[in-house]
């Protein structure tokens, strides 16, 4: 049994559009802005919550609960660049803007996108992005917070 190692195996990026978001098509990826090598190697969070809901009634004698709303808590920390094009997320990034965040995983960064792969979709909503406190021998961050605005397609197919 051997483990499946993840580093080098995310890729990430943002759509602009995506029409079907459970099988987003290999066109729609391939003209994605991809943010892979901007996000810092702990960077990526796409943190799902789901909550209780209380399925006891007044004859219980123990608690019981089933699953609730799942809510993600996206968010992405990225590296600041020193040339327009390597800073572009930090214009993307700003409050409002929305788009769609693809993530694949498992396969090498570089294998391009192709059809039959499994990604996450995220329709989002970015909210004021954060700057972090620069530091001795760190390059410099931001952070953007991302509010998935409608159910996303976390078991997409690629089309």
């Amino acid at each position: 049994m051997s483990d499946l190692i993840g580093d080098g195996k995310v890729r990430v990026a943002w759509a602009v559009s995506i029409a079907n978001i459970n099988a987003p098509a290999v066109a729609e990826l391939t003209a994605a802005q991809d943010l892979t090598q901007r996000i810092t190697p702990d960077g990526l969070k796409t943190d799902p919550t789901t909550a209780a809901v209380d399925t006891g009634s007044l004859a219980s004698t123990f608690d019981t609960e089933e699953a609730g709303r799942t809510k993600f808590g996206n968010e992405l920390v990225l590296k600041r660049g020193s040339t327009p094009a390597e800073d572009l997320p930090y214009g993307t990034f700003v409050k409002g803007a929305r788009g769609f965040m693809v993530v694949r995983r498992g396969l090498p960064y570089d294998t391009a996108w192709a059809v039959g792969q499994q990604v996450e979709v995220y329709p989002t909503v970015c909210g004021e992005r954060q700057n972090k406190a620069t530091t001795a021998n760190e390059v410099m961050k931001f952070t953007t917070p991302m509010f998935v605005t409608s159910e996303p397609a976390t078991n997409a197919l690629v089309a």
